[in-house]
């Protein structure tokens, strides 16, 4: 099997997997907003830090619609160059997402996070 056509499938995992991640965040964002949030916060606190995440989270999901039409539609599923960064890229964003979600990261290291793993993706789209 040749190279191109392993990364092919290996790309479709990483960014389904990624979008998993991101789904579960949007699902939970209660949970991830409190653990960024003081003891004892005020709902305007919660609702300051609920718009930022569900913000991120949004331009997030818009972005994965733009990349997945691309990819399902063929004009980058068989480029080498892109398969590669896009596994790379989505990759380091599942590892980090992760970490997000189970150590309880401030909510402000999302944007930190999105913008490390999208810088590397889109110099090639």
């Amino acid at each position: 099997m040749s190279a191109l056509k392993s990364l092919v499938p290996a790309r479709f995992l990483t960014l389904a997997a990624h979008l998993v991640i991101v789904i579960t965040i949007f699902w939970s964002r209660d949970n991830n907003i409190q653990s960024c949030l003081p003891l004892e916060f005020t709902e305007e606190q919660f609702k300051t830090e609920d718009t930022r995440l569900l913000v991120a989270l949004s331009v997030t999901l818009g972005l994965f619609v733009i990349e997945l039409a691309g990819f399902l539609s063929g004009g980058s599923m068989f480029n080498s160059n892109q398969a590669v960064l896009s596994l790379l890229s989505h990759s380091g964003a599942c590892v980090s997402l992760s970490c997000f979600v189970f150590q309880q990261w401030p909510c402000w290291s999302y944007w930190i996070m999105f913008s490390l793993c999208r810088s590397v993706s889109s110099h090639t789209d």
